[in-house]
């Protein structure tokens, strides 16, 4: 029998960005295979132990094997390898757009419309997204960021430490609907009602000190801290390995960039180290 290995699913909606996925695993020491026919998979996994780290794209353009997929992971995990399927999804309108932009036919369009061949999209893969352990959604990502996305979950496979992401956003750009946690800082004075500081982020010290230099900010941030201190390591115990904790903000560059960062900061510095990383949003939009 072959050494147990460690195996990534991408799959998701045309679009998304598997392509963009697999790449940053492939890049960060996985073996990759793109469109693997489902019934293949445990055959692969079979062909020796050099390579102790595998992934591979199941989607729709597999036509009758896609059904095969969800009993062929299972198939996979009682053999004894470890399997997380990552599904990527989008909104419908930045899938449009971005087929738009292509100027690419969507495989189960057939004569139709890219919407309706979302929509059959939608229906085919309902059972792998169900089963997913990971969805991300890439509606506002670039592919660096999802890039940075993948990496942080998968790229240091071997570690089964938490991997903490702290993410500012601007609520009138939508709450993050991977975010496992949400706080709301728009009860903090907003510096973009302050004429000399209106044009700069929450990265400049200047934003940062106003924002955060004050008890109110202070005292939440003890409370966050706390809060965390308290279920990352129940969160680990339970196997979880990703984390995405929200701030928001009304615009998502003054207020939340700021205590995204200490924060993140504060994270860092709890018993047991949890990687982290920041990711702020929205803080280039207008």
């Amino acid at each position: 029998m072959s050494t147990a290995k460690h195996i990534v699913v991408i799959t998701g909606m045309s679009g998304a960005g598997k392509t963009t996925a697999i790449r940053a695993l492939e890049d960060s020491g996985f073996s990759c295979v793109d469109n693997l026919p489902a019934p293949l998979l445990l055959k692969v996994t079979e062909l020796g132990d050099t390579h102790q780290r595998l992934a591979f794209v199941i989607d729709v353009r597999e036509g009758e094997f896609l059904k095969d997929a969800p009993r062929v992971i299972d198939e996979a995990r009682r053999a004894g390898h470890e399997v997380q399927v990552l599904f990527l999804d989008a909104s419908d309108e930045s899938l449009t757009r971005r087929y738009s932009e292509t100027r690419r036919r969507h495989p189960l369009a057939g004569r139709g419309t890219v919407a309706e061949g979302l929509a059959n999209e939608r229906s085919v893969l309902k059972a792998l997204r169900e089963a997913a352990e990971h969805v991300l959604d890439t509606s506002s990502m670039t592919v660096h960021e999802l890039r940075r996305q993948v990496i942080a979950r998968f790229g240091q496979a071997a570690s089964h430490e938490l991997a903490v992401t702290v993410m500012s956003f601007g609520f009138k750009y939508g709450v993050p609907s991977n975010a496992d946690l949400v706080f709301d800082v728009r009860f903090l004075p907003n510096p973009y009602f302050v004429p000399e500081l209106k044009a700069f982020t929450g990265r400049d010290p200047r934003v940062a000190a106003y924002v955060v230099d004050r008890p109110d900010t202070w005292e939440f941030l003890d409370h966050a801290a706390g809060m965390l201190a308290f279920l990352l390591p129940r969160y680990q115990k339970e196997g979880k390995s990703y984390l995405t904790v929200a701030i928001g903000c009304t615009g998502g560059k003054h207020r939340s960039v700021a205590i995204a960062q200490v924060l993140a900061d504060r994270v860092k510095e709890l018993p047991g180290g949890a990687a982290t990383q920041v990711w702020d949003r929205d803080i280039d939009k207008e």
